[in-house]
């Protein structure tokens, strides 16, 4: 067994067990579940058993002193399931090719259909049974042992009546299509699998020790070691930048398509992207423990976790079975005690009610469609704890809000702080107390206040005893020999200081705070905030959903109000305690479905009350990712109305699955009663409904990429761009989106928008042709249809290709443009001739002669011609490259 197998260790009580992932491909319905839990479940040491039927994986914990992974893979493979020990990052697929059974069943039948022109050709249709059958009995035979009636034995009993009946032909074809159709359906199950993966696979398997360049497995990776991270390169582990700068994509963690900058002291994640520039990178976290591999398990047990549709259609299943062989033997023994009825007819009838006895399709149709769902959420950035919670997005009528730190920045300012006698009463050693109070909080208020006093010169006394927090009111404690009160209105009313605020005081529309000691009023301070740039959309976006909006604060009315006129008309209840929270939920509930969007600590009560418990920017946040029921890895909270859209989307997947899935059982009952069916369509229909419900499924993860996306859902695109990985793996290219553009599942709407994905890229480093424009490009952004007095149009003109240590990357480095405040490449306009000029592209400092502009009057459209230029940089990490500078043309009417 290979040191990556994923296991983990887990300590109960004296004794280590370990959790192990095993790859099981004979998983083809649920009915294989019960089938696991026999055969593992007798094993001595084996503690739990999780089967997870659309990954097609079974993990199991175990003392390892007792059995090891490789006689748990022995077991199973007895069954024929072919398992093995999964390996962290490696997907196992199935067969590429249909089983040398299947060919052969083919080949034999194909012969026995010319038996109308040669009679004796009838007989190599039980070859064709006969070789094809061999897996099916053995799977059969095992299913019965363990007393259970999977599809294999109804499909063993249907060829066995075929050829009692003497209908040879149809048992072979029977045969054949029964396992082509299960090979077929195992394709379509790996491509699900490979998608529904993909969001656990982004994190590097490998990592290059900056000290020595040894590249090294992750697993192998201790804590505060410094790694190497060049451009275009995924980032390991998570860590602190120690030395360099870069922007970074962290798209395939948080979903924001935007990169990001990195400073020196600033963090970073596994499984993020360098984009620009080299980073030295001190590691914090082992590889288990990095914030994608919790991503990754959390999505991982959230699929196994049913939701009530699935729990639904499983008691269901576990009726219907019985009921329809019941009803088979039933038609069986019909000519029996009637013997006017056709003894051959209704035989055949009953065999093909048996086969359409395997609930399979139904089974399939909820777990694969929530699958599907979960992995596009955890794509945009949304971690979503499970089948239930995804459900409960759909049916969502009612979000409460909580106001600081959610619908507002939650970054304080300190507006004014007054004293009611600022004659007598010494203001620094107040503010000190203050301070020193204030850095024992954790309320977001807190840290502006103490930046407030440090900029003072006033720093906050270690000595703080009795240190306290006054729920709903505020904090208390003891800071040389005196005991300091700060709170709000309402510990400002229990100590009757409400009546010594001065009323010539305007500190209306502000969060105010109350400080004094348990005798005397001493005076006030007003923090201000300001709500998210993005929270009008987002609540805009989900007004249009017809969701019910509320605001919940345990702040004033008037500071309330405030934010309400900026985030746009919401039903705001203000001054609440954590209980009046709660009832407020409780409300909304009766609505209907209702979430809480909060910060994950100080509103756990709501949270725990809604249906949903919503908690943002969690990137990083072990504890706010375990405990929520969603979990936003960003703080942009448009997200949440793309969760709603998920949400509904599979619930309406979910909802047609099983539609098909019943509408198909009674089309073949009915067509089975009048006589139009034959065995071979209801063995094809049974299984097809099951790849066609797979396939539908898999719709859910249209528009979603493998690394660096934007989904767009249908709504407006503004950002500045996204990578995606090359399809050989060995590099990225970049896509732009023009603002106020729609941008549906990677395809160019046409006419009214250039959100252009017309993308080319050269294999070398040479320039390639844009087949819509014809224009020469590196890597071509923008590329719209020619039509009268148009050109082509490029958001980030300057591409770079990268040649690192002399080895020619596909991967390129954007530069910048006009529409970026960056240094590295300035444009000056000239007016009169709509000419742009280039100063400086990258750190080459090329000059204005190496680029020769020339302007077409006619279309005011300024091209360019490629030059090589050789980089001044000392090092001989970069070869000679080519630079590709094209300017963006303006459309003039």
């Amino acid at each position: 067994m290979g040191r990556d197998a994923q296991m983990s260790e887990i300590t109960a009580g004296d004794t280590k067990l370990c959790k192990t992932t095993f790859n099981v491909l004979g998983i083809c319905c649920p009915s294989e579940v019960s089938l696991i839990e026999r055969l593992l479940q007798p094993l001595s040491g084996v503690e739990r058993i999780s089967v997870n039927v659309p990954s097609k994986t079974v993990t199991v914990l175990h003392d390892p002193s007792l059995i090891q992974p490789a006689q748990i893979v022995r077991a199973l493979n007895q069954a024929r399931l072919d398992a093995s020990v999964r390996v962290v990052g490696q997907l196992k697929s199935g067969r590429k090719w249909p089983s040398p059974y299947t060919l052969a069943s083919g080949v034999c039948l194909i012969i026995a259909l010319f038996h109308y022109l040669y009679h004796p050709l009838r007989w190599v249709a039980l070859g064709a049974i006969a070789v094809g059958i061999l897996p099916i009995m053995q799977r059969s035979f095992l299913a019965i042992r363990n007393f259970m009636l999977d599809i294999n034995v109804l499909m063993l009993i249907a060829v066995v009546g075929t050829i009692g009946l003497g209908d040879y032909l149809e048992g072979g074809t029977i045969v054949f299509l029964f396992t082509l159709a299960e090979w077929l359906e195992s394709r379509s199950s790996d491509k699900a699998r490979a998608e529904i993966s993909s969001v656990m696979n982004l994190a590097s398997q490998t990592a290059v020790i900056e000290e020595s360049g040894e590249k090294i497995s992750v697993k192998d990776v201790a804590i505060n070691t410094v790694l190497s991270v060049k451009a275009g390169e995924v980032i390991p582990l998570d860590g602190i930048v120690v030395s360099g700068s870069s922007s970074v994509d962290e798209s395939s963690l948080t979903g924001e398509s935007l990169p990001v900058q990195k400073e020196v002291e600033a963090n970073v994640w596994a499984g993020t992207m360098n984009l620009t520039g080299y980073l030295s990178v001190k590691t914090v976290a082992l590889a288990e423990e990095s914030t994608m591999a919790r991503m990754a398990k959390l999505v991982e047990e959230a699929q196994s976790q049913r939701s009530s549709t699935e729990e639904f259609v499983q008691k269901f299943a576990k009726y219907y079975t019985p009921v329809i062989v019941l009803a088979a033997i039933a038609m069986t023994l019909a000519p029996l005690i009637d013997r006017s009825l056709g003894f051959r007819k209704w035989v055949y009838k009953a065999l093909v009610v048996l086969v359409t006895a395997c609930p399979c399709a139904l089974v399939i149709s909820t777990p694969v469609a929530t699958a599907c769902g979960l992995a596009h959420a955890a794509k945009t950035g949304l971690l979503i704890k499970g089948g239930r919670y995804l459900e409960a997005l759909g049916k969502l009528k009612a979000i409460a809000f909580d106001k600081t730190g959610t619908l507002t920045e939650g970054i304080f300012r300190v507006v004014d702080v007054k004293f009611v006698e600022s004659e007598t009463i010494d203001e620094e050693k107040w503010l000190s107390w203050i301070a020193s109070l204030e850095s024992r909080s954790s309320h977001p208020m807190s840290v502006a206040i103490v930046s407030y006093c440090r900029q003072k010169g006033l720093e906050p006394s270690a000595e703080v005893k009795d240190f306290d927090i006054l729920e709903g009111e505020g904090i208390c404690g003891v800071v040389d020999n005196h005991k300091v009160y700060i709170g709000n209105v309402r510990l400002s009313n229990r100590l009757g200081w409400t009546e010594y605020v001065p009323d010539t005081w305007d500190i209306r529309g502000a969060t105010v705070g109350y400080f004094g000691t348990e005798e005397k009023f001493v005076g006030a301070f007003s923090v201000a905030d300001s709500s998210r740039p993005e929270a009008a959309e987002a609540l805009d976006n989900l007004k249009k959903l017809g969701i019910q909006l509320a605001m919940l604060t345990g702040d004033t009315a008037a500071s309330a109000a405030v934010i309400e006129t900026q985030v746009g008309q919401i039903q705001v209840y203000s001054q609440l305690l954590p209980q009046d929270k709660v009832r407020i939920i409780g409300d909304l509930k009766q609505v209907g479905k209702t979430a809480m969007i909060g910060d994950g600590i100080n509103d756990a009560p709501a949270l725990a009350a809604a249906d949903i418990g919503i908690a943002m920017g969690v990137a990083g946040s072990a504890v706010a990712m375990e405990t929520s029921d969603i979990a936003l890895m960003s703080n942009d909270i448009r997200k949440i109305a793309g969760a709603v859209k998920i949400g509904r989307r599979t619930l309406r997947k979910i909802y047609i699955n099983v539609a098909i899935s019943i509408a198909t059982k009674l089309v073949i009952f009915a067509l089975t009663a009048v006589g139009l069916v034959h065995l071979w369509m209801a063995v094809l229909t049974d299984v097809g409904t099951g790849m066609l419900v797979t396939f539908n499924s898999m719709l859910l993860l249209k528009g979603t990429k493998r690394y660096g996306h934007v989904v767009c859902n249908g709504q407006d695109c503004d950002d500045g761009g996204h990578w995606h990985k090359d399809n050989d793996g060995d590099g990225y290219h970049h896509h732009v989106h023009g603002a106020g553009n729609r941008h549906q599942a990677g395809r160019n709407i046409e006419p009214t928008s250039n959100c252009s994905h017309a993308v080319q890229e050269a294999d070398t480093c040479g320039v390639v042709k844009c087949s819509a424009c014809n224009f020469p490009s590196s890597i071509h952004h923008g590329c719209a249809k020619p039509r009268t007095n148009r050109c082509c149009q490029n958001s980030y003109p300057p591409q770079v290709d990268l040649c690192a240590s002399g080895n020619c990357r596909s991967g390129k480095r954007q530069l910048g443009s006009s529409q970026i405040n960056d240094s590295r490449f300035e444009q000056r306009c000239n007016s009169s001739s709509n000419c742009c000029k280039s100063d400086k592209v990258g750190n080459s400092q090329i000059s204005d002669s190496r680029f020769e502009q020339r302007c077409s009057s006619s279309r005011n459209c300024c091209n360019s011609s490629k030059h090589t230029s050789q980089s001044q940089s000392q090092s001989n990490d970069y070869e000679a490259h080519e630079i590709v500078v094209e300017v963006g043309c303006q459309e003039h009417d």
